[in-house]
């Protein structure tokens, strides 16, 4: 079974190879897992107990505090959902106008302006309110979940993790009932996005309470990598 395992890993990374999507590969999703729980955690600890990905949260408590008559609290979680519209529109826009620019890989440019707004974002003391940055962060999440939203040949976030563990469970309960190679191969790596999530997450805690908003940079230099592995495959 190990031996049958390897050989589909093997031709599904020679697949994706030979179709130049680096974008999809198990490796760039570990790195992007890692910065999405890293900013999770750095929000939630350092910048208000907030989760700036997901914007369900927001969408609830706009329409809770509506419903009471709180308008005004209401509309202050209206900028990190038009912060969220804004980045898929931004992505969408890229995409479709990149080949006819001077934009020449619109991936490394999406990963890039992640970089470069986590670095301000890491400039902003905790004396300025903290809705500045759940928008920035709440921006940078929508960029990377929009541009990022294929791992290998299946459909994942790397921003969250409640659709990637649905899956990884439904996969796992496939591969085992019906002995089926390839969903033990996309169950081992929908939970190898998930760990990574949590590592990342565990990283943004950990760095968060010791260095405080500067830790955001960690997340930068992890970017950064994935730019530098998106330039080598793509060179290949």
């Amino acid at each position: 079974m190990v031996d049958k395992v390897l050989d589909i890993i093997q031709k599904k990374e020679l697949k994706l190879h030979s179709n130049h999507a680096i974008r999809e590969s198990v490796r760039l999703g570990i790195l992007l897992a890692i910065v999405g729980g890293f900013l999770d955690a750095y929000t939630f600890v350092g910048r208000g107990g907030v989760f700036a990905n997901a914007q369900t949260g927001n969408i609830v408590l706009l329409g809770t505090y509506a419903a009471q008559g709180e308008f005004r609290q209401a509309i202050s979680h209206m900028p990190p959902i038009l912060a969220c519209v804004i980045g898929v529109f931004f992505v969408e826009s890229i995409k479709k106008f990149a080949s006819g620019s001077f934009i020449s890989d619109w991936t490394q440019a999406v990963l890039i302006l992640e970089i470069v707004v986590l670095i301000i974002v890491g400039f902003i003391p905790n004396t300025v309110t903290n809705v500045v940055v759940t928008v920035m962060i709440s921006f940078v999440s929508s960029i990377q979940i929009s541009s990022f939203r294929k791992l290998v040949d299946s459909p994942y976030a790397t921003t969250m993790s409640t659709g990637n563990l649905r899956s990884a469970t439904q996969a796992a309960f496939i591969a085992i009932s019906e002995k089926d190679y390839e969903a033990a191969i996309r169950a081992i790596r929908y939970f190898t996005i998930i760990f990574s999530f949590i590592f990342g997450a565990f990283l943004g805690g950990v760095l968060t309470l010791s260095v405080g908003e500067k830790a955001i940079w960690c997340s930068a230099i992890v970017l950064v990598f994935a730019v530098i592995l998106v330039r080598i495959e793509e060179q290949k």
